[in-house]
């Protein structure tokens, strides 16, 4: 049995990899800034606090006797929330810095960051037929304004930690997660959620119309949470020393992801495109060479499959949200 803590374990990453290592036997410090209410998913058998991981003092309150930290925690959300935040993001230059120090000091024997795909340089994704990102295209750095650069930031502090005083981190480079028991709306939303909501939401209103960030035609590649925990375990406990992809590579356009949606629902949608909107960059997709020659293994569950899984969870809470809404409007006449 391990003790490990899971930093940003009220978010929807973090909530699903606390449950595994529940599972698997290992004693869990699951921690997040949020409110116990708040967090997307509760481990009753883990240590669950409220801590806010920008602070030094709580960084090693959180670490102290324990042996390894996964550190997912990021003020974050989608390309809508990260567009208009930058300085937001910025500072979760803190959590990571501090984990760091904490780590070395009380002697953690393993440390995982999460990092983005958004670390890639904006050049290399400006076609929608992107041939996928390598790892050396984070260099010469051009990363995402503000929560790309601190991702960037915190991988150099990760590198220079081991290099300096022999902590042994490990660094995957998240592509698009998606999955149940994830935001749906709110603005941090991501794209295979967002789409699956405003689908639903057709449905419901009988208004068969859909808004579409951009001109649909910009392409990512989307992994489905269960090949997420997978991959983050599997790199944690590996030999791989240097920042890996962790994404698939099965590159879809947004036009796409809405006909995957559409097919699941079952019927078909008038499309508008909001070009003003944010929207990212045309092209990015997941190169897996790397990761499939350290592991034998690359993300691979299904887009279709997944985002049925994924409907399904985000549907039942948007027909029960719609249903609370209408008895309460009979309620109050």
């Amino acid at each position: 049995m391990k003790k490990i803590l899971v930093a940003g374990a009220g978010g929807f990453i973090g909530g699903h990899l606390v449950k595994e290592l529940v599972k698997k036997g290992n004693q869990v410090r699951a921690v997040d800034l949020k409110p116990l209410n708040e967090w997307y998913q509760v481990s009753p058998d883990a240590d669950n606090l409220v801590l806010d991981l920008r602070l030094r003092d709580n960084c090693f309150r959180a670490v102290n006797g324990f042996h390894e930290v996964f550190n997912l925690a990021a003020d974050m959300g989608g390309m809508g929330f990260i567009e208009n935040n930058k300085a937001a993001c910025m500072i979760s230059v803190l959590i990571n810095t501090h984990l760091l120090i904490a780590a070395k000091e009380c002697g953690i024997e393993r440390f995982f960051y999460a990092s983005s795909a958004c670390v890639y340089n904006g050049e290399k994704q400006t076609d929608p037929d992107n041939p996928g990102l390598k790892e050396s295209d984070a260099y010469p750095a051009l990363a995402e304004d503000g929560y790309g650069w601190e991702k960037l930031f915190s991988e150099r502090m990760c590198r220079h930690f081991s290099e300096d005083f022999g902590l042994i981190t490990r660094v995957a480079r998240f592509h698009n997660v998606y999955g149940p028991f994830g935001t749906f709306d709110g603005g941090r939303e991501k794209a295979p959620a967002a789409i699956i909501r405003k689908v639903v939401e057709a449905g419901i209103t009988g208004k068969k119309e859909i808004v579409i960030w951009g001109d649909g035609h910009q392409t990512r590649s989307f992994m489905y949470i269960d090949d997420c925990v997978k991959g983050i375990q599997s790199i944690m406990y590996s030999n791989i020393e240097e920042p890996i992809n962790l994404g698939s590579s099965e590159m879809v356009s947004i036009n796409q992801l809405v006909d995957i949606v559409e097919d699941i629902a079952g019927y078909k949608l008038k499309r508008s495109y909001d070009l003003k909107a944010p929207k990212g960059v045309r092209g990015r997709n997941s190169e897996n060479t790397l990761i499939k020659k350290y592991l034998g293994w690359e993300p691979s569950i299904a887009l279709k499959t997944g985002m049925k899984k994924t409907y399904d969870w985000i549907s039942e809470q948007v027909v029960s949200e719609s249903r609370s809404k209408k008895d309460i409007s009979k309620f109050n006449k």
